[in-house]
């Protein structure tokens, strides 16, 4: 199962992507668009995602992924860190980027 660390990891990884304080959390950025949002302990985060990916996922296991406040109108989900894999966490991070990131930079990535 994955941690905040591995997360932390997984986001800083991607290319462009900083850390930056907000709301008392750690948010994930792109060109200071967030893709990420850490609780403080790296237990939970909301990672921005497409409508159909988040119904998806709350359908397959609600007890991993729940619908966050303020974000989950948007596509985002609710991620419990502790019960993912660390695959499954690197795969959902780096859509997220994807979705965010410039496509220059994306397209960089994929070469």
């Amino acid at each position: 199962m994955a941690s905040g660390d591995d997360l932390r990891t997984i986001a800083l990884a991607l290319p462009s992507a900083e850390e930056r304080q907000t709301w008392g959390s750690a948010t994930f950025r792109v060109r200071d668009k967030i893709f990420v949002i850490m609780s403080e302990d790296g237990s939970g985060a909301s990672v921005k995602a497409t409508k159909d990916e988040q119904s998806a996922l709350l359908a397959e296991d609600p007890e991993t992924f729940t619908y966050p406040a303020y974000v989950g109108h948007h596509g985002w989900v609710g991620v419990d860190v502790e019960r993912i894999g660390l695959d499954h966490l690197r795969e959902l991070v780096t859509e997220a980027w994807r979705m965010t990131a410039p496509k220059r930079v994306v397209k960089d990535f994929d070469a």
